[in-house]
């Protein structure tokens, strides 16, 4: 299903970020969504990107996400800030949530760049939730980091760097000691999130819940051996080359999968696994989700068995 929106605002949030409030087409409410989701964005173009919702989910009028302008991106975030005007109508999915805010007695956010969008509505949610938190923020430059008003309302349980002037975060003084009852919650770029899972190694298992906004280094590519895949539903058996992934060889057997980024960070695709080891390359599955092996994301996931058995 897919949701009709207007453009009702357009402001700069911060140097390079583009902050949108988008409203319903119409009179029906939009859909309600929980801390951690994300929509799918059709842009001029016809360019679909993921963002995380970073408003109120109590609010079934407004939607708002925050855009970084990314110079040497795919095209997403020039259409946002180039193409898109205030009064502009636009398409979104219904919103996904696989980085939802699980209960914890307590929190620790770390977010790099715009990885704070998705953190704003769970900050609100501890809140709600009377649970203690805090949040180390990163970026390159204070100028380049959105939303520091509104986090400034929060007084010293926010820890802002900016590495002009800071440095980096100082990870090994934020994890260097494992906290039972804590859940780490970071999202922003990949350097971040490698550097935070390692020291999260020693941490109780679970503890670490990251989103990514860029593929795994070479998910994308359909590397590895060849392999067949039966449908469930009908019995049809569909060969996948080592050249090409799940998804468009389902595609070219007449089968309608629906998806989105194709590069394993949107979750769009995912399909239940009846039978079989999938080879997950994504990054929106948990471990513990990957080890029960009972859904994957065909965009970009392979198997590890001869057959995979796909609930379709």
């Amino acid at each position: 299903m897919t949701i009709s929106l207007r453009l009702a605002e357009k402001e700069t949030l911060s140097e390079g970020v583009a902050g949108l409030t988008l409203v319903p087409n119409g009179s029906s409410p939009l859909p309600q969504w929980t801390p951690g989701s994300h929509v799918d964005l059709h842009l001029p173009g016809g360019l679909v990107r993921q963002y995380s919702l970073c408003g109120d989910p109590a609010d079934d009028g407004t939607w708002r996400v925050a855009v970084l302008r990314e110079p040497a991106g795919r095209g997403g975030s020039a259409a946002v800030h180039e193409l898109l005007a205030e009064g502009d109508e636009l398409t979104a999915s219904e919103p996904r949530n696989h980085f939802p805010l699980e209960e914890s007695d307590r929190y620790l956010f770390i977010a790099g760049g715009i990885g704070i969008t998705p953190i704003l509505p769970m900050i609100a949610e501890a809140e709600r939730r009377g649970r203690p938190w805090r949040l180390a923020y990163g970026g390159r430059t204070r100028e380049s980091m959105a939303f520091l008003p509104e986090l400034s309302g929060y007084g010293d349980r926010v820890s802002v760097y900016p590495q002009d002037s800071s440095g980096l975060l100082d990870l090994d003084g934020l994890l260097g000691q494992p906290e039972a009852g804590t859940a780490v919650y970071c999202c922003g770029p990949a350097p971040l999130l490698d550097a935070v899972a390692e020291r999260c190694a020693s941490w109780p298992a679970g503890a670490l819940r990251t989103e990514r906004f860029t593929p795994l280094d070479g998910a994308a590519e359909a590397g590895g051996d060849a392999f067949e895949v039966e449908l469930s539903g009908s019995g049809q058996v569909v060969e996948v080359p080592a050249g090409e992934s799940v998804l468009a060889c389902l595609r070219k057997a007449g089968f309608e999968v629906l998806s989105s980024c194709e590069e394993g960070t949107c979750g769009t695709c995912e399909t239940p696994v009846a039978e079989g080891v999938p080879d997950h390359r994504d990054t929106v599955l948990t471990e513990s989700e990957r080890a029960a092996g009972d859904i994957m994301m065909v965009c970009v996931s392979r198997s590890r068995t001869p057959r995979l058995v796909l609930d379709l």
